[in-house]
């Protein structure tokens, strides 16, 4: 299991986003509250990010525990994006431990990350992934079949492989999806954007909880949270 997060709206700093809160990324790395599975998630982290003017998203992953990594915490506080997505890993036994591992993943306009597991088996083979790990397989098979079949993509993969979790964040920089499959998500809409995430990064009550097998979908324009049928 991993713990990832995505945020949408005004802009902000990477640190105030995934290492200032109190229980965000940076803690989960070492001591997650919600995470039903593994108590460590030290085998690499990656956040991306959507800059103005800049084709691509922008990448900064790493194999090392998140807490490690001092050079990232020096520069995280001047890293401003209004669309972050961020995450950190606890690697399936067998996965390699390299960065290309660690999510998030991209086809060159999407960002995505994988909260969970899955048997490479129930997965097609594809020559486009990052890695051969589990999340990075599976990230090529979402960005093959198109983001906005996500949900009918999740449906095929759990039917081949039901014991998978295949909890997804994914943002283009103008709107976020997550899938919640196998784990919930929670969100937080304040006056500056909205965060998603495997758990609240603070004990403010008005994050909500996303119940397992939904979609939600954040847009400028507010926030939808969808029932999927198995």
């Amino acid at each position: 299991m991993c713990r990832h997060q995505a945020w949408l709206g005004e802009e902000r700093s990477v640190d105030s986003l995934v290492l200032a809160p109190e229980h965000g990324l940076l803690r989960q790395s070492y001591q997650p509250r919600r995470q039903k599975r593994g108590l460590l998630n030290a085998d690499g982290w990656g956040v991306g990010l959507h800059v103005p003017d800049v084709d691509q998203p922008v990448r900064w992953r790493s194999s090392r525990p998140l807490w490690s990594d001092a050079s990232f915490a020096s520069v995280a506080p001047v890293l401003f994006a209004r669309c972050v997505l961020a995450a950190v890993r606890s690697a399936t036994v067998g996965m390699p431990l390299d960065e290309t591992a660690a999510a998030p993943f991209t086809d060159g306009h999407w960002l995505l990350s994988h909260n969970g597991r899955v048997d490479r088996t129930a997965l097609p083979t594809t020559r486009d992934a990052e890695s051969v790990c589990d999340s990075a397989v599976l990230a090529a098979h979402v960005f093959a079949e198109g983001v906005d079949n996500v949900t009918e993509t999740v449906r095929r993969v759990a039917r081949r492989a039901p014991d998978a979790t295949l909890n997804l964040l994914l943002t283009d920089g103008s709107r976020v999806l997550g899938v919640t499959w196998g784990d919930p998500l929670s969100y937080l809409v304040d006056d500056l954007g909205v965060v998603v995430a495997s758990e609240p990064y603070d004990d403010d009550p008005r994050w909500v909880d996303v119940p397992d097998h939904h979609l939600i979908e954040v847009t400028p324009s507010g926030v939808a949270v969808t029932v999927l049928e198995d």
